[in-house]
């Protein structure tokens, strides 16, 4: 089964780090290295971005970009191990701080949905949002029941008000059966 996940991020907002780091000589290498291998990725050459994301690491191990990108190839290379262990790494260079960490909450939390591990994926997803990160945020609320239910109830709402049909009665049999409060409307 090969899953399609979106990429938290790309060459974009590889830039747009909203984090300050000294741009020491390394640093800049190892950024070229990384947008290189972001390239070569996004061109489904994932050996090569897997060799650029490693120089990246070589040349500035303390950074924990090149583990997140590093991590999203392997992931995407069939590597879910690997991936993970990066993103571990990512998250203690950072130490749980800043755009890297963010970035990497939020894979990690993508690889455990994947995996099925929905309590690991809710507490990453919640530990990306609270870093800033908005598509950890829309899984938060994708993930907790109570939205999921409103949005259906919602949903069927919206439907029956485009079509003229009434709503009330089949609203409140809805949340009877989910055992909420029965007494919704005046």
């Amino acid at each position: 089964m090969q899953s399609t996940i979106s990429r938290p991020y790309s060459l974009e907002s590889w830039k747009e780090e909203s984090w300050e780091e000294v741009e020491t000589d390394e640093v800049k290498e190892a950024k070229q290295y990384e947008a290189d291998g972001v390239t070569a990725a996004e061109a489904g050459d994932l050996e090569l971005a897997l060799s650029k994301f490693g120089l990246a690491i070589q040349v500035c191990p303390t950074r924990g970009s090149g583990y997140n990108n590093r991590a999203q190839a392997l992931r995407l290379k069939g590597d879910v191990q690997g991936a993970l262990q990066d993103l571990h790494t990512a998250i203690e260079l950072s130490e749980g701080q800043g755009s890297a960490a963010c970035q990497a909450f939020t894979q990690r939390g993508l690889i455990f949905k994947l995996e099925g591990e929905e309590e690991k994926a809710l507490e990453d997803f919640k530990r990306a949002g609270a870093l800033g990160g908005q598509f950890a945020k829309q899984q938060v609320v994708a993930m907790n029941p109570y939205a999921a239910l409103c949005n259906q109830m919602l949903s069927e709402v919206m439907r029956k008000v485009k079509t003229g049909e009434t709503f009330y009665l089949n609203v409140e049999r809805s949340i009877t059966k989910t055992g909420l409060p029965t007494k919704v409307f005046p």
